[in-house]
């Protein structure tokens, strides 16, 4: 029965492309999610993702590859915020605040004046796994591969950068260079992951998995693995729910995710709000018997 239940979907080539799309997404949003949750920039995939809305309309009315008006519009987000930051007192969080809620005015206002109504928006704010193509799957597989090239060679920079960015800007590192290669990498897999989970759910597959790593494991390397298994089962569990019970893919894979940090929330053995309660109640009971 369960064999079936497994093997069932697999007699469709869709589904075959958007389960080999969803292994590579899964690696690739933990990978560069580890980094976010590390750098406390959470937030920051949630701004990019609204913000692709205008170069997405742009692309369209010039007859040009959706994603590439999407990276644009992404890094040109990212880069207001940091330079907002960077000249002048308002911290972060009110500066990606501003730029998400101007961009996505600005998408709207671009739909509305260039007329580009017409491209299926509902499939990029929410995910169509019906929608994936073979180009898609391709697209992603190369993209996480140099992904993962990328932070393997870089790995000891990106780490010290990670941790003390002041450190690394005193020894000399190009932190700078550094900040552009991942926010590049966020706008990436925000973009990859449009017709999978959607602009408006993909801060979820970011972010969600590699917290719940964090909550297991305490290395970097670990939190990558650990998040990568994470973020695989989510994405491959959600399409076989959006398959079997006619769900928007990618709303069902944001609440396998949720379901996973809540496991981890409270059954951490390090972490967890259940093992938390046990020690506290194990020191109660030796000071009792003492």
């Amino acid at each position: 029965m369960l064999l079936h239940w497994l093997i069932e979907p697999l007699s469709f080539e869709f589904m075959r492309q958007a389960l080999v799309l969803g292994f590579f997404l899964g690696i690739l949003s933990a990978v560069v999610g580890s980094y976010l949750i590390l750098q406390q920039m959470g937030m920051m995939a949630g701004c990019i993702s609204h913000a692709v809305l205008p170069g997405i309309s742009l692309a369209f009315f010039l007859q040009i590859n959706l994603s590439i008006g999407a990276f644009v519009a992404g890094v040109l987000s990212a880069l207001v915020v940091m330079l907002i930051e960077s000249r002048s007192r308002i911290k972060i969080d009110a500066a990606m605040a501003l730029t998400l809620s101007t961009f996505l005015a600005l998408g709207v206002i671009l739909i509305t004046v260039l007329e580009t109504n017409q491209v299926d928006l509902t499939s990029l704010l929410f995910g169509d796994i019906l929608g994936i193509t073979s180009a898609d799957v391709w697209q992603t597989v190369i993209i996480t591969g140099v992904i993962l090239l990328l932070t393997k060679l870089f790995y000891k920079e990106l780490e010290f950068y990670t941790f003390d960015p002041l450190g690394a800007k005193a020894c000399g590192l190009p932190v700078n260079l550094l900040y552009l290669g991942l926010i590049s990498a966020i706008t990436i897999t925000i973009v990859t992951s449009m017709q999978t989970v959607g602009v408006l759910l993909v801060m979820s597959l970011l972010v969600g998995p590699a917290i719940t790593a964090y909550l297991l494991v305490k290395e970097l390397h670990q939190m990558m693995i650990v998040g990568s298994i994470l973020g695989i089962i989510s994405v491959i569990t959600g399409m076989y729910f959006s398959y079997y019970f006619d769900l928007p893919s990618g709303a069902a894979i944001v609440l396998i995710i949720c379901g996973f940090f809540l496991l981890g929330f409270f059954f951490s053995p390090s972490q967890g709000l259940v093992s938390s309660l046990l020690t506290k109640k194990q020191l109660l009971n030796r000071q009792q018997e003492k």
